[in-house]
């Protein structure tokens, strides 16, 4: 009999451990100890607003666990009732995120940091360091660009491409220290940046953030999710300051 339970102890603890695996939108006791906050608690969208507005669309909902952009037809640009979203917390100082991110077919979409919330800046791009959420197959036997998945927007290439395919679920984690910024996506590091080198700023000088605050060496704001008309989802999304 003990020989019969001892077995069944391994599969046990397995079982356990799946089922802690797929808690979604929650924070472990080690997460909380380390001061990690939920930005998506999985059930609506508290926390988060249209950009240079105080709603958020009705294109976002809830699917499954995740915040889904729902655009049943992709049409590029803007879905209606979408809208960009970013958080109400505005983040000063050095953090961590973490978040998890899929696609659908020909899906565009990116998600912004430093996002300085203003009139003067009409659209969260001209403000915002967008990292690229992508069905990278849109840009399929095109030349080499800043805008495939894992890059900064029209800044910097990704290191490598370890994307999952369509469907899959994608994890980025970003950090910002000591004015060293860093990036993986899946496990892979795939930027690496000195906010304060000649070649950062070059960088972006030389991009559609030229005029942005971050040009200025402000690195502070808000989280983004961008709608540019096409289906995405996001989860499992947290934030700490270090």
């Amino acid at each position: 009999m003990f020989k019969k339970y001892a077995l069944l102890i391994p599969f046990m603890c397995l079982v356990v451990t799946s089922l802690q695996a797929q808690v979604l939108n929650t924070l472990s006791a080690q997460e909380k100890k380390e001061g990690w906050k939920l930005l998506f608690n999985g059930k609506n969208v508290d926390g988060w607003h249209t950009y240079g507005g105080k709603e958020v669309g009705t294109a976002w909902k809830i699917e499954q666990s995740a915040l889904k952009l729902d655009v049943p037809n992709r049409i590029g640009n803007k879905a209606p009732n979408g809208g960009d979203l970013v958080t109400d917390v505005v983040l000063n100082g050095d953090f961590e995120f973490k978040a998890e991110w899929k696609v659908e077919r020909f899906t565009n979409s990116g998600i912004f940091f430093f996002v300085q919330e203003s009139p003067q800046y009409k659209n969260i791009f001209d403000t915002g360091l967008e990292l690229q959420v992508l069905d990278d197959a849109i840009y399929e036997g095109a030349n080499e660009n800043k805008h495939r998945a894992g890059d900064f927007f029209s800044v910097a290439n990704a290191r490598v491409r370890e994307v999952e395919p369509v469907g899959g679920w994608n994890k980025v984690h970003f950090i910002l220290k000591n004015n060293k910024l860093t990036v993986s996506l899946n496990g892979y590091s795939i930027q690496e940046h000195d906010l304060n080198s000649a070649d950062w700023k070059k960088r972006i000088a030389e991009s559609k953030l030229k005029d942005a605050p971050i040009s200025k060496g402000r690195f502070t704001g808000r989280i983004g999710l961008q709608d540019w008309g096409s289906s995405v989802w996001f989860r499992n999304v947290k934030i700490r300051s270090l």
